[in-house]
């Protein structure tokens, strides 16, 4: 009887209400349309002629003028670093206003930036409107959907929440992609900019107005059936929400800044280079080396998936486990990248990048698990934001690497560096644990 009595118990105390789950999956699709981001590489194929650089284009698309690499990288490396910026003002409107202004304000400027770079036609405009105004769009939309969807939840449930939001960002390649080449074949350049910019300003708008804060005084159920597991729920969690300021005289805050680096370094340089990696190791295979966009839309699938499923045993085995195990096993895979590129073995190839791409996708549902874990949900939007600048400064790998390659005519010293950097942070994750509040 007792025994049946606690499986009530544990029923009742998960259940959320039905407007928990229309606010997770309305930050979902948000995040399906500020995805964007990572279906750049459609319109740098466009873009892109170095023979003909700075001459202007003809047919569909007259009016633009065509772009060499370093032309066409600065829009997408300007929004990375807009993006993370402005994740700290997106955290702080979320807190004071709410995810409804966050969410659409942002989605609209990321709108007007696509619309405003299709009118222009010209490179300023994917500066000003991709870059900047994208950049901002993003890093104010992407702060809202995640903190409103976790506050409706325990901390049982906090790993996989996050990874359902997130893995809308993530995932929007697999329809942004295909749709903005059809566009462009069909529309032109400016015609797949405007269009999207319209539909996303529809669909954040209506999707932004589902997000919203549990109401005063709710508490988000918990998994309690034991005494033994009621004490280790409260060990999980902190009994205060920490504000920025008392977060940031944490060295915790740091540790976590850096987790974020070691996890996203690895991912962005990968994300960077998936095509040409692919291209490379199957010049003996005409279909792959004739269709590297397969291995970025292969790409795109597991780095959604990363987030959910990274999400889901992280709220299993705990945060550090999960990051400790995606990390080693994707420092690995580093490692013996040289030689799987040397062997020609597509299959090993997928597999290799298949699980930098998880890794990267599930450091962005555990770090946000990670700071309401440690520092309380109350003031998670912004105290998020401050630890997302991490995910900005993860980016100079990317960078390195085409240094590197440049210089040495491969990738394999970058593959090693980034091993390397994902071991240190998986350290650093070891010996981390959940601040304590004195007062």
């Amino acid at each position: 009887m007792a025994e049946a009595a606690s499986t009530v118990n544990v029923s009742a105390a998960d259940k959320v209400p039905g407007k928990a789950w229309v606010v997770t999956f309305a930050g979902t699709a948000v995040n399906l349309c500020l995805g964007i981001l990572y279906a750049w590489s459609v319109w740098a194929k466009a873009l892109i002629n170095v023979k003909t650089a700075g001459q202007p284009m003809t047919g569909i698309n007259e009016g633009w003028t065509f772009l060499n690499n370093a032309e066409a990288a600065t829009p997408f490396s300007l929004c990375v670093i807009i993006f993370a910026l402005f994740m700290i003002p997106g955290g702080r409107i979320q807190d004071k206003f709410g995810p409804k202004v966050g969410a659409t304000l942002g989605g609209l400027c990321l709108a007007v930036g696509c619309i405003l770079a299709g009118l222009m036609k010209s490179y300023t405009g994917l500066i000003v409107g991709f870059g900047v105004l994208g950049g901002i769009g993003m890093g104010i939309g992407y702060a809202a959907p995640t903190p409103a969807a976790l506050k409706w939840f325990g901390p049982h449930k906090r790993g996989l929440i996050a990874g359902l939001v997130v893995g809308g960002y993530g995932g929007a390649a697999l329809y942004i992609a295909p749709l903005a080449q059809k566009l462009i074949d069909s529309y032109g350049i400016s015609g797949s900019f405007i269009g999207l910019g319209i539909f996303f300003a529809v669909v954040v708008v209506i999707a932004g107005q589902l997000l919203a804060w549990p109401p005063t005084g709710y508490v988000p159920p918990q998994l309690v059936s034991t005494a033994a597991s009621a004490a280790a729920t409260a060990k999980k969690q902190t009994a205060h929400d920490w504000s920025a300021g008392e977060m940031t005289k944490t060295w915790q805050f740091y540790a976590l800044v850096i987790l974020f680096i070691g996890s996203t370094q690895s991912g962005l340089m990968i994300i960077a280079n998936a095509a040409g990696i692919l291209a490379s190791a199957a010049k003996n295979v005409p279909f792959f080396a004739a269709n590297a966009w397969i291995i970025v839309s292969f790409g795109g699938a597991i780095n959604a998936l990363g987030r959910v499923g990274t999400g889901m045993y992280s709220d299993k085995i705990g945060r550090a486990n999960a990051y400790t195990v995606n990390c080693i096993i994707s420092a690995l895979c580093l490692f013996a990248m040289p030689s799987i590129i040397a062997s020609k073995n597509i299959l090993f190839l997928f597999l290799a990048i298949g699980i930098a791409y998880w890794q990267y996708g599930g450091g962005l549902s555990l770090l946000p698990a990670f700071t309401a874990d440690f520092f309380g949900a109350k003031n998670l939007g912004f105290n998020y934001g401050l630890v997302f600048l991490g995910w900005g400064f993860g980016f100079f790998m990317a960078r390195l690497a085409g240094t590197i390659k440049d210089m040495t005519g491969s990738l394999d010293y970058a593959f090693y560096l980034s091993a390397a950097v994902l071991i240190v942070a998986v350290i650093v994750c070891r010996v981390t644990q959940r601040p304590k509040w004195s007062t």
